[in-house]
């Protein structure tokens, strides 16, 4: 029986408007219909998925999640089952809906709520990705509430209306299973990519070189693609969390069937990384929820999955008898043992994307596309467009790449919303004169605006990192890079001069709220003291992240200061290679000396799951992670910085640049 298609809609519940105003969001919320449909200038922007779906809500990965749809929502004034029990079915933001994570539990716990459409000013990629893996309904179009108040039935195509080919079909058919269903079935089919041979960008020829042509006789690659195209391409690497992991494969098991193999499960990994310190720092009130015993099981069940399909998990470590933390943050290690310049790499998090350094294709996806690539070691791709970023001139002293993006994301094209799905590819002698460390935080950081990925050319750093890190030779590791062609066509071209740049500060909410710091007092009304100063993740764990960490503090050490006083210091190490490199250096004894609270390998404050988190919303902190949405670290308030400034700012005990001589 043919699998059917959705030809329209017609949402039958309540529209509840995100707005600012917060009695108007209570009223709502109470039952009210509000007479006056809020202005869309008046709607929440840059609602992030730690709003939807908090990190300690993500332990859970079934129905529940609906119970707690939007519960960090910035202000409060949600509760538990508030989006579930008002009958609404249609929700309205603004712009930037679903920003942050990929977690696919913020979509899913709105569908599960009752939700069948979301309206926003713009719809970040991945979170709309997700909502179309899943059957939610999309649109940018604030016509249609009019529709729905008069209780209309909506065709379907307002929904795919700019949509590729393949994500049109996946709408259609109410969400990625049922399409590939359908397309095994040989009802539906992706459509042939005939793009005649142009010059390309860098991710354009990557994705070209992985175009699934035919699956039955697993025909790769294309001559050319352009953006748009719609298509499916083939992965290299394929890796996953603990926090997703168990969703993923829930879905895998109801869409496709629990006896069905991992296809290639060499190419396949596991992380142990996120939740590695929750216990230290999990609330009584959680616990007393049975929160804790819930995130064990996010553990105990990707362990069982991984061993059952022979998928390499990366687990925690032990030292004299203890477990201390991870092996490593998946994206650390992913550089460091696992990515290869020209692959596709494809992670369950949104900052895959970091990968790029290499010169790999690197994105994030959610749990119900992980799923099915774990079945067909493929994934859909809608051609993006690219954006040049040609770095000139060199850093002055005391700035470093994390200001390079902090200004960038500062920038109206990025706040605007119109860098939201395209690629940020990095070039120029700015970026060749970069180590691969601080090329991994512009890459990192390219999602926080809303980009599909950042990607930059691989170049003898990138040689001579692998063949040093891996014995790779140096020759093979040469063969597989990948260079844009020198006329490619790009959306838009930018050029920067490094040396304009100076030492930048994201103010608390959005890592898109850069100002220079030399005006953070003026902007702030006066000097910004701290209480916690975090130096990790990710983006800020890495070996050169440790040498600025150092450098200050060493100068600091010297001249006898110390931290300041109520000021704690974290440095979380991104792996245990990275670990074994501070000890090496010396660096762990100059950092112990500084009473500096050292922490393993693991996510940890970044999302709220260990030491270095806000207890109150007081407390204020400046750290080196790379997004600062309201809740995600705590409760308080969260500056972003370099961590040259993380550092310098826990011996002053408010923001502040480092010394010159640091």
């Amino acid at each position: 029986m043919p699998i059917p298609r959705r030809t329209s809609v017609k949402p039958q519940g309540r529209i509840l408007y995100l707005t600012e105003d917060a009695d108007a969001l209570k009223r709502q919320l109470g039952g009210e219909k509000l007479e006056t449909r809020p202005d869309p200038e008046t709607l929440i922007d840059n609602i992030s998925t730690d709003e939807i779906t908090p990190g300690w809500v993500c332990y859970y990965y079934d129905e529940t999640l609906a119970r707690y749809s939007l519960v960090g929502l910035r202000g409060g004034h949600i509760e538990r089952d508030a989006l579930k029990s008002g009958g609404f079915s249609v929700i309205v933001s603004g712009r930037s809906k679903g920003c942050g994570s990929s977690r696919e539990t913020a979509p899913y716990s709105e569908r599960e709520a009752g939700i069948q459409v979301v309206v926003a000013r713009n719809i970040e990629k991945i979170y709309g990705q997700n909502c179309q893996n899943i059957g939610l309904l999309t649109t940018t179009d604030f016509s249609i509430l009019d529709r729905i108040e008069a209780g209309e039935e909506i065709p379907i195509g307002e929904f795919t209306k700019g949509l590729d080919p393949i994500s049109r079909d996946v709408v259609e058919y109410g969400g990625l299973f049922n399409y590939n269903k359908a397309r095994l079935a040989g009802e539906v089919s992706p459509p042939a990519v005939d793009t005649p041979k142009r010059p390309m960008t860098l991710a354009e020829k990557i994705i070209a070189r992985h175009v699934i042509v035919d699956a039955k006789t697993d025909t790769i690659g294309v001559d050319a693609v352009k953006p748009g195209d719609s298509l499916f391409v083939r992965t290299d690497v394929r890796f996953s969390h603990e926090y997703v992991t168990p969703m993923a494969e829930s879905l895998f098991v109801a869409g496709i069937g629990a006896d069905t193999p991992v296809k290639d499960p060499g190419s396949v990994f596991a992380f142990r990384d996120h939740l590695t310190f929750l216990d230290r720092v999990m609330s009584k009130k959680h616990v007393e929820m049975g929160l804790k015993e819930q995130a064990t099981k996010l553990k105990v069940v990707q362990q069982g999955w991984a061993e059952r399909n022979g998928v390499k998990l990366f687990g925690e470590v032990e030292r004299n008898g203890q477990t201390v933390g991870s092996e490593a943050i998946c994206h650390n290690k992913v550089i460091e043992e696992l990515a290869m310049p020209g692959d596709v790499v494809l992670g369950t998090d949104s900052h895959t994307c970091m990968a790029g350094s290499l010169g790999a294709f690197a994105f994030g996806v959610g749990s119900t596309d992980m799923a099915n690539a774990w079945f067909t070691k493929d994934v859909r791709v809608a051609v993006p467009q690219s954006v040049r970023f040609e770095l000139t001139g060199k850093l002055r002293p005391g700035v470093t790449a994390k200001d390079v993006m902090l200004y960038l994301l500062s920038q109206p094209f990025w706040r605007s919303g119109d860098g939201i799905g395209k690629v940020l590819e990095f070039a120029g002698d700015g970026v060749r004169g970069m180590e691969l460390d601080e090329r991994s935080t512009l890459t990192n950081m390219a999602v926080e605006a809303g980009g599909f990925t950042g990607i930059i050319e691989a170049d003898e750093v990138v040689v001579d990192y692998l063949v040093k890190q891996r014995g790779l030779d140096a020759e093979t590791v040469r063969s597989r890079i990948v260079a844009a062609d020198p006329d490619a066509e790009y959306a838009h071209r930018f050029e920067i001069d490094l040396s304009s740049i100076e030492p930048m500060v994201a103010t608390p909410g959005d890592p898109r709220n850069g100002v220079p710091l030399k005006n953070l007092e003026e902007k702030n009304g006066g000097e910004v003291k701290i209480d916690i100063a975090y130096g990790g993740s990710c983006t800020g764990g890495k070996k050169a992240d440790m040498d600025m960490y150092h450098a200050v503090l060493k100068a600091a050490l010297d001249r006898g200061d110390k931290l300041a006083d109520g000021v704690q210091l974290y440095i979380q190490f991104g792996s245990q290679i990275i670990r074994d490199y501070a000890i090496e250096q010396g660096y762990v004894d100059t950092f112990e000396k500084m009473g500096v609270q050292l922490v393993d390998p693991s996510c940890g404050a970044c999302i709220k799951a260990g030491p270095g988190v806000s207890q109150t919303p007081d407390e204020v902190t400046v750290s080196a992670i790379n997004r600062n949405f309201p809740g995600r670290s705590g409760p308080g308030q969260v500056y972003l910085a370099s961590p040259l400034v993380v550092a310098a700012s826990a011996l002053a005990g408010k923001i502040v640049a480092p010394r010159a001589e640091a």
